[in-house]
């Protein structure tokens, strides 16, 4: 019986079938977590890994879904992905509520995969009831999401079914006067330059600074559960103050409160906390209005930070209530050859921007030391205060490092330039309109502002796109896996992503040279098979 010959259709059909899994495991293939505020332990709010999302498809966001939750959530979701659950294999949201709810939400429906509350959501502050504005963080090893209540303690718990880890020091206490002390800032996670994982957890005091509270770091270790308490207000005393009692300290009323709470440095092995308000006394063991630069396990160096940054003019804004630490130390990637290789930004509520040295903070002809004041390489004044957390992006098309602020009614764009021995910020670009902390992914700049949430291109600030949303005030976008989400005030989450068609990316030159090496292949391969052949078979 002769042999029958393939069509050519069918022929076509096993490469066509590969080529299309192709284009659709590309979208997929780019699956990436989000595990803390601003993605790392550096907080640089700098999505490297999306590439769904791009300066070509983002105008065409839609709303995928949208929840409400419990309570409001005043920061950002965490986001881990591929997590095994009794329910099947899912990406998930962590969210934690002012009144202490822990969420895990399915990151493509919103719908709640489990969710917990720890603590009394009416306890006393100076206020009124207590709240945290704490965003979650997930363990290194991706099997435990851990979230602040609002018993002063932290909690861990399974990313699988939010079963509680208890004993081995959890949950751990936090602070021991959480009626005056608040857990305004997100948890930070990150493995130091040893192999040691650390969650770091800041506290500061509530609306109207009153009562006894001292802004202080608890460092814990995820391994141990050992903890290292580090106090802005009498650092020589490790340990948590209690109220109408001892241990205490006789100052008060300094905070740690940034969005991003803690940052880490992994290129120095070193972490960095901001205060605001607090007497500035060295002397006297208080640091309030200063940058703090600690070991990664939270531990200082004879009582006092390992090295530390106080503007000059540090009387002036304790007396005006213009706290340094409304908004975290950013570090900055340096491009080669820069003359001080490792560089952050600090601002505050005076609305100046500082570019610090973070090898020697108060740069001043000699080595680190803590308690001097002024050494910034150089400032720039802003528009207004600034209450977010800034970005850091490196432009790939030159390679060239950018801060992104917002501050008051504006958000700006700065490039770190040097000359000689000289560094500086020089302004790029900037908007008339205020926002909280962005997120810059694949060239594009996210950020949430009084009922909307947009898109600007990274590089000239121009609106690519926005959208309604509820009224904001901490909440911040996340992007990831091709999906944007953002928290309000109105108790919502909601949901933006692409049309599938729109989200395939493109690809790059050497795959579309290769694709067509391989179809010129298949056609003559085709072409041959299909001749008569002249041999009986």
């Amino acid at each position: 019986m002769p042999r029958q010959k393939r069509s050519s259709l069918t022929a076509l059909a096993g490469p066509i079938a590969f080529l299309a899994f192709a284009a659709s495991d590309a979208r997929g293939a780019v699956s990436y977590d989000w595990p803390q505020f601003d993605g790392n332990a550096r907080h640089s709010g700098n999505d490297t890994s999306e590439t769904t999302l791009s300066t070509a498809n983002v105008a065409q966001l839609k709303q995928l879904f949208q929840v409400t939750l419990p309570a409001v959530a005043d920061g950002a979701p965490a986001v881990l992905t591929s997590v095994p659950t009794t329910g099947g294999t899912r990406d998930l949201l962590f969210v934690n509520t002012k009144q202490g709810n822990l969420l895990a939400l399915d990151a493509h429906t919103g719908a709640t995969l489990w969710s917990v509350q720890h603590g009394n959501t009416s306890c006393a502050s100076p206020s009124g009831p207590c709240i945290t504005e704490s965003s979650p963080a997930v363990d290194p090893g991706r099997g435990f999401v851990y979230a602040y209540a609002l018993d002063g303690s932290v909690h861990k718990h399974s990313v699988a079914t939010g079963a509680e880890t208890t004993g081995g020091g959890w949950p751990e206490m936090a602070t021991a006067k959480p009626d005056v002390e608040k857990g305004s800032s997100a948890l930070t996670v990150a493995t130091a330059r040893s192999g040691t994982s650390y969650l770091y957890v800041t506290h500061s005091g509530y609306i109207g600074d009153a009562g006894d509270y001292q802004g202080h770091l608890t460092a814990i270790n995820l391994t141990t559960g050992a903890q290292s308490v580090f106090n802005s207000l009498c650092s020589n005393q490790t340990i948590h103050f209690v109220e109408s009692g001892t241990p205490d300290c006789a100052s008060a009323q300094s905070g740690i409160w940034a969005r991003a709470g803690v940052t880490y440095d992994s290129d120095i092995d070193k972490i960095f906390a901001v205060t605001g308000n607090g007497a500035f006394a060295p002397s006297n063991d208080d640091w309030g209005d200063s940058v703090m630069e600690l070991n990664a396990d939270g531990t200082g160096a004879a009582g006092q930070p390992v090295d530390s940054y106080t503007p000059t003019d540090f009387q002036a804004l304790q007396n005006g209530d213009s706290d340094l630490g409304s908004t975290d130390l950013l570090v900055l990637p340096t491009p080669a050859g820069f003359p001080f290789p490792h560089v952050g930004a600090q601002s505050g509520k005076d609305g100046v921007l500082r570019l610090l040295d973070l090898d020697n903070l108060s740069d001043q002809g000699s080595g680190p030391s803590p308690g001097r004041t002024g050494g910034e390489l150089a400032t720039v004044q802003l528009s207004a205060g600034v209450f977010a957390a800034p970005a850091a992006w490196v432009n790939p098309a030159d390679g060239s490092t950018w801060v992104f602020v917002t501050a008051g009614s504006n958000i700006s764009g700065y490039q770190l330039t040097a000359s000689g021995s000289s560094a500086a910020l020089a302004l790029m670009w900037t908007v008339a309109q205020s926002g909280t902390s962005p997120v810059v992914a694949n060239n594009v700049l996210y950020l949430a502002r009084a009922n909307t949430i947009q898109a600007l291109a990274a590089v000239s600030g121009t609106q690519l796109w926005q959208a309604a949303i509820g009224g904001i005030h901490w909440e911040s976008p996340v992007v990831a896996n091709g999906v944007l989400y953002i928290m309000d005030e109105s108790a919502h989450l909601t949901a933006f992503s692409v049309p599938a068609a729109a989200a395939i990316p493109a690809l790059p030159s050497w795959a579309l040279g290769l694709g067509a090496a391989f179809l010129l292949m298949l056609g003559l391969y085709l072409f041959r098979s299909a001749r008569p052949s002249s041999r009986a078979v």
